[in-house]
């Protein structure tokens, strides 16, 4: 038996009650790294906690894969990948573009996702069937859009400082061409390309659990989301999502020299 909506909704409630007291409350901020700044926080590691518990009540033959409690069952049918607040930095920031990113592969394949937004009250959600957005206004499925081409699309990353060497001059090469790039949305880019907002997102060094949730809600609002190389995207690395094939084929053909 597979989770229904209605089991991710509950989920994104169980992690909201954790993360959304604690958001621009002036929370504690811990550092993992030692040379850099990878922050994680109360919220962080209290939002796994709770999605965890409710998956291994519900689905005990469930693997999970989490950011901040490790991994369990890997090797099995149906494993849950859990990101508790993707766009740490946003979140310390008092930015409202973090969110929690719950998906559920199948055989390694992503095929349910979730991106919840708790303090915009908004939820990006696919059951395997379509992806829905319900939020303050209201409730409606989500489809991608097609801008035509790259010179009319809008671009996102979280920041061109994360990419060096041949990866950003290749990354500047195609903001250069394309009409409009932000910076700085975290995982809340990606709805907003599954919400035919937006044209493209590129982005590198990702791990599994910034994209476990993501997929779903991409690819079944119509849109492509591979790595650089066109490959599957569920191991993360080099990501580009876009909401038309024109625009990914004239991104890819840059991204993948």
């Amino acid at each position: 038996m597979l989770p229904d909506r209605s089991f991710f909704y509950r989920l994104a409630e169980a992690a909201k009650a954790e993360t959304l007291p604690r958001f621009r409350a002036g929370i504690d901020v811990v550092n993992k790294e030692a040379t850099g700044f990878d922050p994680v926080t109360e919220g962080d590691r209290a939002a796994e906690e709770a999605i965890r518990a409710l998956i291994e009540a519900e689905f005990p033959e469930h693997g999970i894969l989490g950011e901040e409690h490790g991994n369990v069952g890997l090797d099995r049918e149906h494993v849950w990948v859990i990101d508790p607040i993707d766009g740490t930095r946003a979140f310390i920031s008092g930015v409202p573009v973090w969110g929690t990113l719950i998906g559920l592969q199948k055989n390694g394949r992503a095929v349910m996702g979730m991106i919840d937004q708790p303090f915009t009250g908004e939820r990006y959600f696919a059951d395997g069937n379509g992806a829905t957005y319900s939020g303050p206004d209201g409730e409606r499925r989500l489809q991608v859009r097609d801008c035509g081409s790259l010179s009319n699309a809008i671009l996102f990353t979280t920041s061109p400082h994360l990419f060096v060497g041949d990866e950003l001059a290749k990354y500047r090469e195609i903001e250069s061409g394309v009409r409009l790039f932000r910076y700085g949305c975290d995982c809340y880019a990606y709805a907003l390309l599954a919400a035919g907002h937006i044209d493209l997102v590129i982005e590198n060094s990702l791990k599994p659990y910034d994209v476990g949730g993501i997929i779903p809600v991409v690819e079944q609002a119509g849109g492509i989301m591979t790595t650089w190389d066109g490959g599957r995207p569920e191991m993360g690395g080099t990501i580009i999502a876009a909401g038309s094939r024109a625009v990914y084929e004239q991104a890819l053909a840059v991204l993948s020299r």
